[in-house]
């Protein structure tokens, strides 16, 4: 048996011996913007990453928490092994399972912030489960630095689909982290999720690619999930919150095994009354005022009787504020704590219950997204409440 075949032959042993009597898989998603790269020199001067617009966030009105400031961990730089080894074992005592690593790939090749999941594939350590998660969407001036409302919004890098062979290329890019024992799989088979499935204009087609050069290369297949707003999508792009089954319905209908709900959209318009005002203002006519949200409303609205579906994996936030990026024009959760948190996940964790254990997959959005506030890794105010939160609720 050739050391790849043994690597196949053991994913499945792998993933038996991290398993234990948790009450769900939460898997939790991870931004690698954490390192300077060229193109983030190029577009926003030298030695800018995500702490830097983090760095610099204030508070836009009284109680405003921020900025963010990270405890444990500090301002790290995801280059270094040891910053990489710490937040796994954070994470492995908190009860999640793995990392979903963003995974960008243009189009040609063309790839960004790739390193640190590189150098975690390449040295075998952390040795912590993980999966990827293609960030198929364009980068703009909007992606990363916030502006104010009349800023024109200039395309940095497209995101393309140019065909067969860059579907071919991109499957062998990714191929030595799916044969990878320390790779998620679900029904034993590597998971891979797509941020926006409707964006891809044949979807069906690299899906069915990437199944066939799966099996051609030994593995069980792909299990393939689709992000998807339960609220509104490519197809329905007037908001309803009765609308998840259709949203749902129409990711899977491309050929994904299953679908990560996210609710956000969903739980702002029942949580304030002007969201749809609030939208056609910004949208059309680019006009913004500062709005927020009481995290706990928003947590009473954010899960949908479809996600009790077996083929969807809900998507759980601690907090939600693109304050540090978006600045006034960022929607704002506020009283957001571990414990608010800790009752979302409860009620995430019974929602989800009578699924097979196979399928009780919570998405964490997320574990460092500092920009969008919606981090659990410890930070001075909190410290490590949140990680706190779902130890509690996974495994005691």
């Amino acid at each position: 048996m050739t050391e790849k075949e043994t690597n196949y032959a053991n994913i499945s042993t792998y993933k038996n011996n991290k398993m234990n009597n948790k009450s769900a898989r939460v898997i939790a998603f991870y931004l690698p913007q954490f390192h300077p790269i060229e193109e983030n020199n190029k577009y926003w001067g030298k030695g800018f990453t995500e702490w830097t617009n983090v760095g610099k966030a204030k508070p836009l009105f009284k109680g405003h928490y921020q900025p963010h400031i990270p405890a444990d961990l500090g301002f790290y730089d995801l280059r270094l092994p040891e910053v990489r080894e710490a937040q796994a074992e954070l994470a492995r005592e908190a009860g999640i399972e793995g990392f979903c690593y963003w995974h960008y790939w243009f189009g040609n090749g063309r790839r960004l912030l790739e390193r640190p999941f590189n150098e975690v594939l390449e040295s075998g350590k952390p040795d912590f489960p993980f999966c990827l998660a293609w960030a198929n969407h364009s980068w703009s001036s909007n992606s990363w630095k916030k502006g104010f409302a009349l800023q024109k919004n200039t395309l940095l890098l497209e995101q393309t689909y140019p065909g067969e062979q860059d579907y071919i290329d991109h499957f062998h890019a990714v191929l030595p982290a799916l044969q990878d024992k320390r790779y998620i799989c679900v029904d034993g088979k590597p998971l891979f999720a797509v941020f926006r499935p409707h964006d891809c204009p044949d979807m069906a087609r690299f899906i069915a690619i990437w199944r066939d050069l799966a099996v051609k290369n030994r593995l069980p297949g792909i299990y393939f999930v689709g992000m998807v707003n339960n609220a509104r999508n490519k197809t329905s792009m007037i908001p309803s919150v009765n609308n998840a089954a259709e949203c749902y319905n129409s990711v899977l209908e491309l050929g994904f095994d299953a679908v990560c709900s996210q609710g956000l959209m969903r739980a702002d318009i029942l949580a304030n009354k002007m969201f749809l005002a609030h939208e056609v203002l910004s949208r059309i006519f680019k006009i913004n005022h500062l709005i927020t949200y009481d995290q706990d409303k928003i947590n009473k609205n954010l899960l949908v009787e479809e996600d009790k579906w077996e083929n969807v994996f809900p998507s759980i936030y601690s907090n939600w504020d693109r304050s540090p990026r978006a600045g006034k024009k960022a929607a704002i959760y506020v009283n957001s704590t571990p414990k608010v948190f800790e009752k979302l996940l409860r009620n995430a964790i019974e929602l989800i219950k009578d699924k097979d254990d196979e399928h009780k997959i919570l998405f964490l959005r997320s574990w460092n997204e500092w920009g969008e506030g919606n981090h659990v890794e410890p930070d001075l105010k909190y410290g490590k409440g949140y990680l706190e939160a779902l130890k509690k609720c996974l495994l005691e």
